[in-house]
């Protein structure tokens, strides 16, 4: 058995994963992070500890533990090097949890760690190399090539969010104005919904959220886009648009076999998928030539701990 920590910054997750990657026990406690890391160190231990217990385990038959941190890690010294959402800098996290319990601890960052759980027994699987892109708040990204993560020479890489595709006015989160994932992420259809009800009361994304402009989610623009609406269509069409950009710089800089999306916007399925796919093939360099397959993940939440259980 494996241990695999998701570590959020509400909650703490915390799995007992087999050897064919099954979780067979969970068990979870709130974050609250202000109380300082040593806190948080003591209750993945106390976790673990539940979890060895209740199927009847002890500490000889857990081979390692694996933490998914949400931020930048540096696994060979076990620092969090830096968790915004933690208030974490250059914390020795695995130095802290081995006062408790006594394991190889291997720390890498959440989302890589979800691309290397589909990688391995998800969407990706049977194949060397993937990428998997999480289209939530904002664009996450982990790249898994040759088998292993690719979290480049200094723990923070991939960044494909922040990825400059364009100058659309609108400044992100990490300073730029023109990255990804204020094109191509729930909150850039959130956006792009509230501005079109402002002009269009009468579209069908204001009804989908109980005609509150400030309750507009993703899922109520992608649901009025299937039912046909003229203002919900322009929004996803452009979403697509500039999500097939991101995935074509991928392809051609890193030629991965496969392309998982994840996230919430990924629930859509194949009403994202089949136009995004016709989308890249009008524009990736090759086309005469193969290049990688998109797919949605298949996981979900589970990712998270089976990836971080499977670190070394």
């Amino acid at each position: 058995m494996r241990i695999g920590v998701d570590l959020g910054g509400t909650n703490i997750a915390v799995g007992l994963v087999d050897e064919e990657g099954r979780i067979v026990a969970t068990g979870s406690r709130p974050t609250k992070p202000e109380r300082g890391y040593e806190a948080v160190a003591k209750d993945i231990a106390d976790i673990a500890f539940e979890l060895i217990k209740r199927s009847n385990l002890s500490g000889s038959d857990i081979k390692s533990m694996g933490i998914g941190v949400p931020g930048v890690a540096d696994s060979e010294r076990g620092i969090v090097i830096r968790a915004v959402n933690l208030f974490w800098t250059k914390v020795p996290l695995a130095k802290e949890i081995r006062k408790y319990i006594d394991l190889p601890i291997y720390m890498d960052n959440d989302a890589n760690v979800a691309a290397l759980a589909e990688a391995a027994y998800g969407a990706g699987k049977g194949s060397k190399s993937s990428v998997t892109i999480t289209l939530g708040t904002g664009v996450g990204s982990g790249f898994i090539l040759d088998g292993k993560i690719y979290n480049g020479a200094h723990h923070f890489a991939p960044e494909l969010g922040h990825i400059v595709i364009g100058d659309n006015g609108i400044r992100c989160n990490c300073g730029k104005i023109g990255c990804l994932e204020t094109y191509a992420s729930a909150t850039a259809l959130i956006r792009e919904g509230k501005k079109a009800v402002e002009k269009n009361p009468n579209s069908l994304i204001l009804k989908f959220a109980n005609g509150d402009i400030n309750s507009i989610t993703a899922k109520n623009v992608i649901d009025a886009a299937k039912q046909y609406d003229e203002q919900a269509m322009r929004i996803f069409n452009d979403y697509v648009k500039y999500l097939a950009i991101g995935i074509v710089n991928v392809i051609n800089m890193f030629d991965p076999e496969v392309i998982i999306l994840g996230g919430g916007v990924a629930n859509a399925g194949d009403f994202l998928i089949k136009p995004l796919k016709k989308e890249v093939a009008e524009n990736i360099l090759f086309k005469d030539l193969p290049y990688a397959d998109i797919r949605k993940a298949e996981l979900g939440n589970d990712a998270g701990i089976i990836g971080a259980a499977i670190l070394s």
